[in-house]
């Protein structure tokens, strides 16, 4: 994976009609095994992030630096007011914490359109 990659990815998310920025995603970088990505540049990537501060996104990493990298990202979409981001070490805890997210978001959706009220 390299910055241009990355950057590239991010220009065609936010020109594509298709893209919602509430998208939830789970990004898996458990295979990343080399990249020119420094420091700098995921501030840069948390800056241009196209994903709204409001979507549920679930980084995947195995290795310790991969780990550290992504919670700078995951701290500096924070300070942008984003708080539905978490780094997991495998994918099936990711996928569980992004499905169960979306099954309750749906859940008060389907209750409030029958006009009931969610219980507490």
């Amino acid at each position: 994976m390299t910055k241009e990659e990355v950057l590239a990815l991010q220009d065609q998310m936010s020109n594509d009609p298709e893209f919602d920025p509430s998208f939830s995603q789970v990004a898996d970088f458990s295979r990343l095994t080399d990249t020119d990505v420094r420091l700098a540049d995921v501030h840069i990537f948390a800056k241009r992030d196209a994903f709204s501060i409001h979507s549920r996104r679930a980084i995947v990493v195995t290795g310790d630096v991969a780990f550290g990298f992504a919670k700078v990202f995951e701290l500096c979409r924070q300070l942008c007011g984003a708080s539905g981001i978490r780094v997991f070490r495998n994918r099936e805890e990711a996928s569980d914490w992004i499905l169960s997210s979306e099954a309750a978001s749906a859940s008060c959706q389907h209750e409030s359109t029958a006009g009931s009220s969610p219980s507490l």
